[in-house]
């Protein structure tokens, strides 16, 4: 059961003031709020976006040009997982804190913000030969066979991971062959923590239709701007395929099928929203799930509708503006 007081793993960190996340689904306003909070508190902006940690990677993923951490970290033909994200996390909020700012985290990636609010164990490095035992089984029998094979070790992973998985289903195994615990096991244990408060606010439209109109048409505006030709200029380098995580990222493997010949570049368009907006929605199913969280609901125009950091305060409930009316909750009630 999730208590008030969320585990954040900062050794050795100096805890102060409580991490600010701002989430949201994708389209939400999340990113100008998080910006603005920034500015207002001398703080300093960390990402919690799986796209945005890749270079390369700019119209697609809405790329902002605010300064923050954790972004154009990786190259597109590196897979980048939670858990590294959860250690750059926490060394940068360590070095945020170290010069007397405040680490306010943004971003939409729920997986991300479980692996370092939330905690998971401790998993092996990878292991060049390992992988390469493992792809070369699946080569020869197919990826099926080596999903059995984990089926006989970590029965719970297996029922987690499909068959055509190949990057999920290489990790599980690899770590069961490297440390002689399943994945499953290792997630179940614990870790030495420091107790960090955490203020999760998620912003969002009150009314679905309104983020579904901004998913189209800011796709609309991403190919304006040069999206294909951003996804054609992948392509073109040689080193990238379709199974990479940075390729298999919304609205880039949707193109990358049309430069395949599979689809035009309307139904490609039209596919990309579709697998946006249903991105938002397992980000929804996410937030419901989350302990604890503040949310600020919004009309079409941005303006707050109704929120929880509003409840039982006259004063708050006046308050139009998410930015001012955070501001002022968080001058209400310090944390």
């Amino acid at each position: 059961m999730f208590r008030t007081w969320i585990v954040c793993f900062c050794a050795g960190a100096r805890v102060s003031t409580p991490l600010l996340c701002i989430m949201g689904p994708t389209a939400s306003g999340k990113t100008d709020l998080a910006i603005g909070l920034a500015e207002a508190l001398q703080g300093e902006l960390i990402s919690v976006d799986s796209a945005l940690v890749y270079r390369g990677l700019d119209i697609g993923s809405a790329k902002p040009r605010y300064p923050h951490h954790l972004i154009d970290i990786c190259d597109a033909r590196d897979a980048y997982s939670a858990a590294r994200f959860a250690e750059d996390a926490r060394g940068a909020i360590e070095e945020i804190r170290s010069r007397g700012r405040r680490p306010i985290l943004v971003g939409g990636t729920m997986l991300y913000y479980s692996a370092l609010l939330q905690g998971f164990a401790a998993m092996p490095p990878a292991d060049p030969d390992v992988r390469a035992e493992i792809a070369a089984t699946a080569a020869k029998e197919g990826w099926p066979a080596v999903h059995r094979e984990l089926a006989r070790v970590d029965a719970e992973a297996a029922a987690r991971i499909h068959p055509n998985h190949s990057q999920r289903l290489s990790r599980a195994l690899e770590v069961y062959r490297l440390s002689g615990k399943t994945m499953t096991e290792l997630h179940r244990q614990t870790r030495d923590s420091s107790s960090e408060q955490v203020l999760a606010v998620a912003i969002a439209p009150a009314e679905r239709r309104v983020l579904h109109e901004r998913i189209a048409t800011r796709f609309a505006q991403m190919m304006a701007a040069g999206f294909l030709e951003e996804v054609r200029g992948l392509r073109e380098r040689g080193d990238l395929h379709r199974d990479l995580p940075a390729i298999r990222a919304v609205g880039y493997r949707q193109l990358w099928a049309h430069l395949e010949g599979e689809c035009s570049v309307e139904e490609a368009q039209e596919l990309g929203v579709v697998a946006t907006r249903q991105l938002a929605k397992r980000q929804f199913t996410w937030l419901r799930k989350w302990p604890d969280l503040q949310w600020i609901h919004t009309d079409d125009a941005g303006a707050v509708v109704d929120s929880d950091l509003a409840l039982n305060d006259p004063d708050l409930v006046k308050i139009t503006d998410p930015l001012n009316l955070l501001l002022n909750y968080l001058t209400y009630n310090p944390m």
